[in-house]
């Protein structure tokens, strides 16, 4: 959502908004697949008046369902997690001055010291390092603002992260997910469960979270559309490339649907 449909003030365009409301009206299955956690999510589908059967969360790690009886509307359908003790541990010997929170199936987020107003969307809880890596979590969050994004990004490739999947989101901002998990599984498993054919599948983003995603659709012979001001090596794994954030590219895209 955020750079793609969003704009970094968090407002969307009319034209944005508009041409996703038509394609949703055409009958086709319009839905998100953000970093994001649940409750930063579901307000983004009433800006865009829509209400898709599926949303996935987290980097993959939730998928929701519809539910007019739940809470908003949307129960999880699906959760995966981890134990995320080692990882933590393991960054933080490389990272001692990040700040680190960890979401739970729930999503309620745990940290060790107070996060940037607005980072994690939702109150949270303050706990010692020790009660955070305890947390059966979906997913680990770790800022580092000391860091420009190349720096961090060398930080991040040297601690050799095996045994979960993580990706880079915006400048200094690492989300890790269980271990072979991300929006790519998600939406998999929610074409199979609509049993969309993999050519009728379309996917617009812009982060390097969505390089699976976009390896995923264009493998399926699907459309895998970037945005124009993504990373040269998220540019690279696209089928096509879309008008940037500033000239409404999502609209673009979608209009030829």
């Amino acid at each position: 959502m955020d750079g793609t449909l969003l704009h970094e003030d968090g407002t969307l365009s009319d034209i944005v908004g508009a041409e996703v409301r038509r394609v949703d009206a055409l009958g086709n299955q319009v839905m998100l697949a953000t970093g994001r956690s649940v409750d930063t999510t579901l307000p983004v589908l009433d800006r865009l008046g829509i209400a898709p059967e599926y949303v996935v969360c987290s980097n993959g790690a939730i998928t929701l369902k519809r539910d007019t009886s739940a809470p908003l509307g949307y129960r999880r359908e699906h959760v995966e997690t981890f134990d995320p003790g080692p990882v933590l541990n393991r960054i933080r010997t490389h990272l001692a001055e990040a700040l680190f929170a960890v979401e739970d199936a729930e999503g309620n987020f745990f940290c060790t010291e107070a996060f940037p107003d607005s980072v994690l969307g939702r109150s949270y809880h303050v706990v010692p390092f020790s009660e955070l890596a305890a947390v059966v979590a979906t997913r680990v969050v770790v800022i580092s603002p000391g860091h420009d994004m190349e720096d961090f990004l060398d930080v991040v490739e040297r601690m050799g992260l095996h045994k979960v999947s993580y990706s880079i989101g915006w400048t200094a901002w690492l989300d890790i997910a269980p271990d072979g998990v991300n929006k790519a599984t998600g939406l998999e498993r929610v074409r199979s469960w609509l049993d969309i054919p993999r050519t009728r599948v379309c996917v617009i983003g812009d982060g390097r979270n969505d390089i699976e995603m976009f390896q995923w659709a264009a493998a399926g012979g699907g459309r895998a559309v970037v945005m124009a001001q993504a990373p040269e090596d998220v540019l690279a794994v696209g089928t096509e490339t879309t008008a940037s954030i500033d000239d409404d590219g999502v609209a673009a895209a979608l209009s030829a649907l």
